[in-house]
């Protein structure tokens, strides 16, 4: 996810291997483990590489090859709700998500008069073996007591709904930032 030849060289494959790119769903994340005081500048630097340079370079070869055929598209970055709420730990991880978002917001602008809808996604607690029992301990219930639907551990077909932002459903749609959580972000913290 940092490497800018990869992305190059990915886009051009599937241009090759399918012709045209219609829609790019960019979801990918790191998040970094140390707390603020303990954590490196090469930590720093990975997880932004990964969560907001990978994202941007992916996102500017795909809407250059859809530019190049003339054609639209719709770009559905998965950010979290931790790009538009805060908690004390996890910096780096935040950072990168709100700049996702604001990267959105801006792609949208710039490339909407393409015919190319930008649009992210903002999960809450997607259940994973990562997190299982944080989300199944003490402070996941702690936690799930404040989301208004009642619990955190959402499945990944949660996000099969909103990801009408990628079809034909979503076409009059850019810019937006999604929360899908179960209404986590709008809970009191």
């Amino acid at each position: 996810m940092t490497d800018e030849a990869s992305f190059v060289d990915a886009v051009a494959r599937a241009v090759t291997s399918l012709g045209t790119l219609d829609v790019l769903v960019n979801n990918s994340g790191v998040t970094g483990r140390k707390p603020f005081l303990d954590a490196s500048g090469e930590e720093w630097d990975s997880v932004l590489d990964t969560n907001l340079r990978g994202a941007f370079l992916i996102c500017r070869e795909f809407a250059r090859a859809a530019i190049a055929a003339g054609q639209g598209g719709r770009i559905v970055n998965v950010a979290s709700i931790l790009g538009l709420r805060t908690v004390k730990g996890v910096v780096p991880y935040t950072a990168s998500k709100a700049g996702l978002c604001h990267m959105t917001a801006v792609l949208a602008m710039r490339l909407g008069p393409r015919g190319i809808a930008v649009n992210s996604l903002a999960p809450g607690y997607v259940e994973t073996d990562l997190n299982r029992a944080f989300l199944q301990g003490p402070a996941g219930a702690r936690i799930a007591g404040r989301v208004p639907l009642g619990y955190l551990g959402q499945q990944p077909q949660d996000l099969d709904g909103p990801l009408l932002l990628a079809s034909d459903a979503g076409q009059f749609i850019t810019g937006a930032v999604l929360p899908v959580d179960g209404g986590h972000v709008v809970s009191s913290i």
